[in-house]
């Protein structure tokens, strides 16, 4: 077989999917025959009048489908990258199907062999997302009526085929209200597992490798993106990244283009979220500069909770964990009671995350005196 026999096709998409697409037909990993044929180099052969000692190696015979993931350009040496096409024509298999890779390798393939490129299509938001999303949303979140009414708004041109890139939207105010439960919530009526990342994790050299793309080794959001299954990416605390990092959203959330030093995902109609703990529209504008602050299609508030709502917090909660007690548990404690000390004590705080770890500590301390009072 020639090299120039080999069929290429290269998928972009979620892992699952690809290996869904691969089927159960037989396959040869790219990183197995690498390691194979580094090996075989590496063996010393002994020759003794003449003769080799030891086994005949046996002859390599080219796999007929040879795939490679996401994950396995990170295993393979620079010089293997640079010469992607080389390595491929050394090893002469039947098909290559490729999975996210680098574009530099794509570029290659496209010059020697003639490519195929199968895509995955995301979850899109339709008219049945938008009936879901009104219905169930207070079931979900309490409070924060308004901001069900403004996601319906900027949801509803993901519905048309006439969008072809993303919405981008800024979650603002106060923690713990309800801004990542609402992106867990609209995620969870598409499917797919939501691409969170926590930009407040980030302040090193490695989050600018991470963003701006490093060694072909290294993670990147590119990758993360190409990786991910969920039409929902979510910025968790957009507010917290330095602001030198801010150009590199400007293509994406203007375009639905990411592009690094190795990848370049189209994104598509995709749904962004960020959030963030910013007070105001101006408070937004003024972190962030015009230039990005105009790339946003909608910036929608979450306001802190009203006494009310606290308490409706509180019950909830309360229910949803008592309903995981074990039957001896639930008869050692007295839900009702556990409410009204905790209206008491929480009736400022607002924090549905904090809330939701003290009721859990109250729970504990209930049940730990009622176990060792027996």
């Amino acid at each position: 077989m020639l090299a120039s026999d080999t069929s290429v096709t290269i998928y972009y998409g979620p892992l699952s999917w690809f290996e869904e697409e691969l089927g159960d037909q037989d396959c040869d990993y790219l990183l197995d025959i690498v390691g194979e044929r580094d090996e075989a180099r590496r063996r010393i052969h002994h020759v003794v009048d003449g003769r080799e000692q030891g086994e005949p190696e046996e002859p390599f015979l080219p796999p007929e489908r040879l795939v490679a993931v996401s994950s396995d350009y990170a295993s393979v040496q620079e010089h293997a990258i640079t010469n992607f096409t080389g390595l491929i024509r050394d090893i002469d298999p039947g098909h290559l199907l490729l999975h996210n890779p680098p574009a530099h390798i794509h570029a290659q393939l496209d010059r020697v062999f003639t490519t195929k490129v199968e895509r995955f299509s995301y979850p899109t938001v339709s008219r049945d997302t938008l009936v879901k999303f009104r219905d169930g949303f207070a079931a979900h979140l309490v409070g924060q009526n308004s901001v069900r009414e403004r996601m319906l708004a900027a949801l509803y041109p993901l519905t048309t085929k006439r969008r072809s890139t993303p919405v981008v939207l800024m979650f603002y105010g106060p923690s713990g209200v309800g801004k990542t439960e609402t992106a867990q919530f609209v995620n969870g009526l598409l499917g797919g597992e939501l691409l969170r990342k926590q930009f407040s994790m980030f302040h090193s050299d490695k989050f600018a490798s991470y963003l701006f793309g490093g060694t072909h080794t290294e993670a990147s959001f590119a990758r993360d993106l190409l990786d991910r299954s969920s039409g929902v990416i979510l910025i968790d605390e957009f507010d917290k990244a330095n602001t030198v990092f801010h150009s590199a959203f400007y293509e994406v959330f203007d375009a639905g283009v990411f592009e690094d030093k190795n990848y370049r995902v189209q994104l598509g109609p995709a749904l962004i979220i960020c959030t963030s703990n910013y007070g105001s529209e101006e408070d937004i504008r003024h972190a962030l500069g015009d230039a990005l602050y105009s790339r946003f299609d909608a910036l929608i508030p979450f306001e802190p909770l009203s006494k009310g709502e606290i308490k409706e917090v509180i019950n909830r909660i309360v229910d949803s964990r008592v309903q995981k007690l074990e039957p001896d548990e639930l008869a050692s404690i007295d839900p009702e009671s556990i409410k009204e000390l905790l209206r008491e004590r929480a009736s400022g705080n607002g924090n549905v995350r904090k809330l939701g770890k003290l009721i859990d500590e109250v729970i504990s301390i209930n049940l730990v005196r009622a176990l060792l009072a027996k």
